[in-house]
């Protein structure tokens, strides 16, 4: 599927990119917002890199963060004639972690005011569900999705249901 979007953030995402995450010595959101989503190339060049499949595009991707091992956030373009903001968010973490995070933006931004990252959303061994509200974080979400509130383990459980042959669908693109 190739479609052309814009590589600059929604403002949600940018207001929400632009707020601190609290890393805690490691016990907190381990994830590295980027400033832009990483270039057509340059997700090409990750996903090839990621799946072993030099036949494979990035087109279905934009990426905007990384946790501290270089796993990746993105939105997932696969609703056909749709922006971004309206595509799931997925990880694809550099330990073969994969998931679908949130359905959408307005459902992202209650995963990180609930205290949660992309990494800590779908890894098996991170830490547990138990909420840790974020305020500057929280602000944002009831600024740009206040009818989505849900707290992290919803956003996750709702994404999961919606899209559960996700880790398929990236295990038929490795070679």
């Amino acid at each position: 599927m190739t479609q052309t979007y814009d590589r600059q953030f929604p403002a949600p995402l940018a207001a929400a990119m632009a707020c601190p995450f609290d890393y805690d010595g490691g016990d907190g959101v381990d994830f590295e917002p980027f400033p832009a989503f990483l270039s057509a190339v340059d997700t090409t060049d990750w996903i090839q890199a990621w799946t072993g499949n030099t036949e494979v595009d990035g087109d279905d991707f934009r990426v905007f963060g990384q946790d501290g091992t270089g796993g990746y956030a993105a939105f997932w373009l696969v609703r056909p004639g749709r922006v971004a903001a309206e595509q799931p968010i997925v990880f694809l973490g550099s330990e073969g972690e994969t998931g679908v995070v949130a359905r959408d933006l307005g459902d992202f931004l209650w995963l990180p005011a609930d205290g949660f990252g992309p990494w800590e959303a779908v890894a098996p061994y991170g830490p547990d569900r138990t909420s840790h509200p974020q305020q500057g974080l929280t602000a944002i979400a009831e600024r740009f999705a206040p009818d989505r509130r849900a707290s992290a383990a919803a956003v996750i459980e709702l994404a999961t249901r919606e899209f559960p042959d996700f880790g398929d669908v990236i295990a038929e693109l490795c070679r």
